[in-house]
């Protein structure tokens, strides 16, 4: 049985689970490299070979363009499947390190060895993605997973069980349906590491079970993602605009969590970027965006209900400067830009995660990073710049998961970079080999032979031992030589 769909998940039913895939783990057969590789290749074949299905069924779950699917899920899971195989062994081996005088003579090494039964509880806006990738990692370590889809995806949640049902090997990988009810009988459930995707709210639920049973986590959370524009550098507008909106609207119409949250910029050169956003929306959009095909729509009611909330702030309804038109019983949003937000308003207390994008204001660029550090540490920051002393600033000065320079969203595809958040935006990275670190252990192995006996070791304990003892754990030669011949 591959999916939990039929009926409700008990608790008891979730124990069962658990135990059948603590059986198969114990049984050996998921370190093999012959298992973990034939799994990965089993997941990129279900990319390869079920691109439709899966961009229908993200088109019904959220209204996503298929460029978006193809490139933005299908493709980076294939890139990640690819990479785990060609990188795998490598992965495994043992890892060679030095050892200290104090063990000599010895040798050592770090082994990857994988957690055991671990969970993976996907979220809704790249739900074939985000299902699938911690998966990679997962089976690459050699571990046995239960997948938990995002109900609020429906139509991917049930394309998943179907194709994990019949492409992996079932006695070691899971997909559980569900909503409320099954996340929380398996939150009940003893794990080795939970990988959670989605929001601060339920990452602190997802955190608390987890700390009943001491088991570890990976929390990818959010939070709100700035981008600086530097006003005084001669930056290319354009390229810089369509690269805001590239990472804003055109990623699931700002629905991710690394999507640009909010833009800072100098007060004077503010009306100058709006009409470049503007210019560059409507290019690429369209004069009614809501009719656009090229925009995902907003996932739910409770969503839509929710952005619209933000937008009827008094503090932020007269800030709208492009934008602003909905369409509820479609539920679209345009593209929307809003001017000189205040910092105290609910739209700049939260992470948006929609298409709506306020603009701060400041009298000094150099201020930006002020109002960065005042708040959470986000998810991701951008800067768009040219100065040197500037970007070497924000590296130094703002702490993030991750930073792009003159771009956005793009790390996401650079596999040997982790992926992760800091502080409120999330605990634990993953990403090719970080991937496979995520899910494994790294046992410490010291080998010796019974050679190089040493009697220090050993009562009775002399002042001579006393002395030498203290030399070598200090790994001092003259010290040694000096405790020796009796001198202190």
């Amino acid at each position: 049985m591959t999916t939990q769909s039929e009926n409700t998940l008990t608790v008891e039913a979730a124990s069962t689970l658990v135990n059948e895939l603590r059986a198969t783990f114990a049984s050996g057969e998921t370190r093999s490299y012959k298992w973990r590789i034939s799994q990965l290749k089993q997941l990129y074949k279900i990319a390869e070979h079920h691109e439709q299905e899966i961009v229908d069924a993200l088109l019904s779950d959220v209204g996503k363009p298929p460029l978006e699917t193809v490139a933005y899920e299908i493709a980076m899971l294939k890139n990640s499947s690819k990479t785990a195989i060609k990188e795998l062994k490598r992965w495994m081996a043992p890892e060679k390190v030095p050892t200290s005088l104090t063990t000599f003579p010895a040798s050592a090494e770090i082994v990857s060895e994988p957690l055991g039964v671990v969970l993976v509880i996907s979220a809704w806006n790249y739900p074939f993605l985000l299902s699938l990738d911690p998966v990679i990692g997962a089976i690459a370590a050699g571990n046995a997973v239960v997948l938990k889809p995002s109900e609020i995806a429906p139509a991917t949640s049930a394309l998943l069980a179907k194709l994990v049902g019949e492409y992996m090997d079932n006695s070691s990988i899971r997909v559980v349906e569900g909503a409320v009810d099954e996340t929380s009988a398996l939150l009940q459930q003893k794990w080795d590491k939970i990988f959670y995707t989605g929001n601060g709210r339920v990452g602190r639920i997802v955190m608390a079970a987890a700390a009943k049973h001491l088991t570890p986590v990976v929390l990818e959370l959010g939070g709100k993602s700035p981008v600086v524009v530097d006003s005084k550098s001669n930056i290319n507008l354009q390229v810089t605009t369509r690269r805001i909106i590239a990472g804003k609207w055109g990623c699931n119409n700002g629905q991710a969590c690394i999507s640009p949250d909010y833009i800072i910029t100098t007060k004077d050169y503010a009306p100058k970027l709006v009409d470049a956003l503007k210019t560059e929306l409507e290019s690429f959009y369209g004069k009614n965006p809501l009719e656009s095909k090229d925009l995902s729509r907003i996932v739910n009611s409770n969503h839509f209900a929710r952005l619209t909330k933000l937008l009827d702030d008094d503090k932020v309804s007269g800030k709208i400067v492009h934008g602003g038109e909905k369409d509820e019983t479609k539920l679209r949003i345009s593209p929307t830009l809003l001017l000189d937000v205040p910092r105290d308003s609910l739209i700049m207390s939260e992470e948006i995660f929609g298409p709506l994008l306020p603009i701060v204001t400041v009298d000094k660029i150099e201020e930006s990073f002020d109002v960065i550090n005042s708040g959470p540490k986000p998810l991701a920051a951008y800067i768009f710049t040219n100065n040197k002393n500037l970007k070497e600033k924000f590296v130094k000065t703002i702490s993030a998961g991750g930073l792009v320079i003159n771009d956005t969203t793009i790390h996401l595809a650079v596999h040997t970079l982790p992926f992760g958040g800091v502080g409120d935006s999330g605990v634990g990275a993953y990403h090719g080999k970080f991937s496979f670190d995520a899910f494994s252990h790294k046992k410490a192995v010291l080998y010796r032979s019974f050679f190089g006996d040493a009697s220090i070791r050993y009562p009775p304990y002399t002042k001579t031992k006393y002395r030498l003892m203290k030399a070598l754990m200090t790994g001092s030669i003259i010290g040694i030589i000096r405790a020796i011949f009796g001198k202190s």
